[in-house]
């Protein structure tokens, strides 16, 4: 029986990300799991402005969600030709909403076992505000790994 059957690898397609989907495709292929890849699209709601001002009329909603499914497809690929496995076998999601909140419905509705996704650490505004990360770790019905990223000025040191 393998420790993990499918591992949900979280990410938000910074070069730290790679990091977090290394880790996570590692152990995978040390389970035989299977890897499901998911982005998050954190939509702020547009503000009232001054009715002076005139803003074009677009869906920034609808662009923000494309951009994010363009950039999963480039990945997914990417990580199936760095892993040497088939880019069907990868599942992905691209979802609108709160990243701490999707992460954990998406790993529950999945069945995922494992959520890997990147930390960075509880210093500054991330600890006023809370993490994802830990709020993840609070929440989720399955184990979580937090893969430690250093920030460029910690990892030259």
């Amino acid at each position: 029986m393998s420790l993990y059957r499918h591992i949900l690898i979280a990410t938000d397609y910074s070069a730290a990300a790679r990091q977090v989907a290394e880790k996570g495709f590692t152990l995978a292929k040390s389970c035989n799991a299977r890897v499901s890849l998911l982005h998050v699209v954190e939509y702020i709601p547009p503000f009232d402005l001054s009715s002076d001002l005139v803003l074009p009329e677009f869906d920034l909603e609808q662009e923000m969600l494309e951009n994010a499914r363009e950039r999963m497809q480039d990945l997914t690929k990417k990580q199936a030709q760095i892993h040497d496995i088939d880019a069907e076998a990868i599942q992905n999601w691209v979802e609108l909403g709160s990243p701490k909140e999707e992460i954990v419905r998406i790993a529950a509705e999945r069945d995922a076992d494992l959520i890997v996704m990147g930390s960075h650490g509880t210093h500054g505004l991330a600890l006023l505000l809370g993490s994802t990360a830990n709020a993840v770790l609070h929440h989720a019905g399955c184990d979580v790994l937090a893969v430690r990223i250093q920030d460029s000025d910690q990892t030259s040191h």
